[in-house]
């Protein structure tokens, strides 16, 4: 009756296995390391990399636990804080010989004392949220206003380009706010452009009007689209900061929108807040020049003569020097998009394709057409200095808006180049208006508080349970710790953001769970009160006590999906651990404590008392006014 299979202690016993297992980072803290990552977006962090640190700190006598590849970095962890600052040193001499233009950022940061091969099994310790480690809090705006204007520019360029290409003539195109305005001097090719416009500018509402002796045609963002635009510009002002923020060597930056025009940035482990505004704030720009091919510009390549007048000196991708001239032809402001893909007309050939506004559509056609066979250069410029991402071959008349770079290069590469020329591009701009700044000590003082209230409230419990239901409180104490282990386990699985409410979710996570205990222990002394054996009393209390427990867990769970789904910030984070904790719950309060009984009553063929505390009967009901009562083994005693 009160046996598990063998396979069920199994479950136990890999579920007990699997939460030590990946609970155990979480005890063994953090230790100094130094992070490598790009300080241009034209240089790439690869694996290739990992042994030229290898070898530099090597060379400086510098033995690192390990050195590791992750993501767009590499980190490397050392033994102390001396052997930490040795190694940047000896990195940013190696990598970076010229100070002024640096190639990588090599940084301080902390990662997890975890032996190696708890790393290998992925056994990660939980991250810590900025009011846990410290670090820095902006609040930014966007300009919203400004993208949709830099948008009804856009259009009035396109506005303009259709008109001369149909041929229809108008008496001005003017933009008034953020409405386009196109006047005519008569009626019908009002009404002609007005049908050519609704067809091609689709996100634009068109409203004819009289005005005096002449009529004009008023082009409104339809509400849909100007939302688009909008939450274009956000995305794209998200996806730039994260990859901005990975210099900082924080290990888990959050940046999420907050509002409509608001992204929230929190840089954990992070005290500089000068550095860190202004990684934030740094802009890349977008330029297209000519690459000057003449005489004096490649006896300058050689090194025989001066860069000619006019022109610039820089470096390709591959380290190659060019010379392009001053001349800017087109910015990053007429670049609307720009995506990796296949030749037109060789599908096997990897290729970039761009997408240009009307004027810069008008401004490259032009160009192109007049500079067949030469070469044209594409820089990004940031914090002032420039480098080329390609220069292709023009081969023909490109009109339409849409470019396609092709010709000597990988998938990865026209990924990468697509990444580049997209970052290239200016979204909404973005200004501070709120920052905050936690330190270290705080954070410390706060994780020791947390963890104390967290600690002091399972002794509570324990003790409670411990006192009150005897052998049966001690099971459900072992039940809660392996709910404890069970969330906090789940928890470095999912490498989840620890944040204060996230332990006020623990704490409360502990309380609800032994309610499902106390729930069964209750039931279990019922059916002792009811005359039942304790061997049918255990079997029919974990059963009659199971919906229960169900029912309640449900609706919680219910409330903490709804957090989950509607809630922002520390909201969810609380709601994460929260549903989680509701989950583990369920599985350690019923399966767990039912094992620990069955594995210590369940083989007692003839039992006839449980350690479950005291079980009061009710009075008799043979009018001599004595009661009945009931041992803490569950007994009924004998009639007064």
């Amino acid at each position: 009756m009160n046996r598990y299979p063998w396979w069920k202690y199994l479950i136990l016993g890999i579920a007990l296995l699997i939460g030590l297992l990946y609970t155990l980072p979480n005890f063994y803290g953090e230790a100094p390391a130094v992070q490598v990552s790009s300080a241009k977006a034209t240089i790439k962090v690869d694996p290739a990399l990992v042994g030229r640190i290898e070898a530099a700190l090597a060379q400086a006598g510098i033995k690192p636990d390990f050195v590791q590849f992750e993501g767009n970095t590499i980190k490397a962890r050392f033994a102390d804080t001396d052997v930490q600052l040795k190694a940047k040193e000896a990195l940013s001499k190696a990598l970076n010989p010229n100070n002024d233009d640096a190639s990588y950022i090599v940084a301080l940061n902390l990662l997890s004392r975890s032996p190696t091969w708890l790393t290998k099994l992925r056994a990660l310790p939980m991250y810590l949220g900025l009011d846990l480690r410290g670090g820095v809090h902006f609040l930014m705006q966007v300009d919203m206003k400004g993208a949709l204007t830099k948008k009804a520019e856009s259009f009035a360029g396109d506005v303009r380009t259709l008109l001369r290409d149909k041929n229809v003539r108008h008496a001005g195109i003017s933009r008034e706010g953020n409405d386009i305005v196109v006047r005519f001097r008569e009626q019908p090719l009002m009404l002609q452009a007005k049908n050519l416009l609704a067809d091609q500018l689709s996100d634009l509402n068109w409203v004819e009007a009289a005005e005096g002796s002449e009529f004009k045609l008023t082009g409104t963002l339809k509400p849909e689209a100007a939302r688009k635009v909008q939450d274009a510009a956000l995305k794209q002002n998200i996806t730039t900061l994260h990859n901005r923020v990975n210099e900082l060597g924080t290990s888990e930056p959050v940046i999420q929108q907050q509002g409509a025009d608001r992204v929230v940035v929190q840089l954990p482990g992070v005290q500089d807040t000068a550095r860190a505004k202004d990684i934030i704030g740094r802009t890349a720009t977008l330029e297209v020049r000519m690459v000057n091919t003449s005489t004096e510009a490649l006896e300058a390549l050689r090194g025989a003569a001066p860069v000619p007048f006019g022109s610039e000196r820089y470096l390709e991708r591959d380290g190659t020097p060019i010379i392009v001239f001053r001349q800017v032809v087109l910015t990053g402001e007429n670049l609307t998009d720009a995506q990796a893909g296949f030749d037109g007309q060789n599908q096997s050939e990897p290729a970039v394709h761009l997408t240009l506004d009307a004027k810069g559509a008008r401004i490259f056609r032009d160009v192109t057409r007049e500079n067949v066979g030469k070469r044209m250069a594409i820089l990004l410029f940031e914090k002032g200095k420039g480098e080329v991402v390609t220069a292709p071959v023009i081969r023909g008349e490109i009109g339409g808006g849409r470019v396609q770079i092709s010709g000597r290069m990988s998938t990865t590469e026209a990924t990468d180049t697509a990444l580049l020329l997209r970052a290239g591009s200016l979204a909404a701009p973005m200004e501070i208006i709120e920052e905050r700044t936690i330190g270290p000590t705080l954070g410390a003082d706060n994780i020791a508080k947390g963890f104390r209230s967290v600690a002091w409230g399972f002794a509570a419990i324990a003790a409670f349970m411990c006192a009150y239901y005897l052998l049966f409180g001690v099971f459900s104490t072992l039940a809660l710790g392996f709910n404890l282990l069970l969330l906090v386990s789940l928890l470095s699985m999912l490498q989840a953001t620890l944040t204060l409410p996230g332990i006020a979710a623990i704490a409360l996570t502990l309380g609800m769970a032994i309610d499902a205990n106390v729930l069964i222990n209750e039931r279990v002394r019922e059916e002792l009160r009811g005359g039942a054996s304790p061997q049918a009393a255990i079997s029919a209390g974990y059963e009659r006590a199971f919906a229960t427990i169900l029912d309640s867990n449900i609706t919680t769970l219910i409330a903490g999906i709804a957090l989950l789904a509607f809630g922002s910030g520390f909201v969810r984070g609380f709601a994460v651990v929260h549903c989680l904790g509701i989950l583990t719950s369920m599985f350690s309060a019923v399966m767990f404590s039912r094992g620990l009984v069955n594995l210590w009553y369940g083989r007692q063929k003839k039992l006839k008392s449980v350690s479950i505390g005291q079980v009061w009967k009710p009075k008799a009901s043979d009018g001599s006014g004595g009661t009945n009562g009931g041992t803490g083994g569950g007994e009924p005693m004998a009639k007064a």
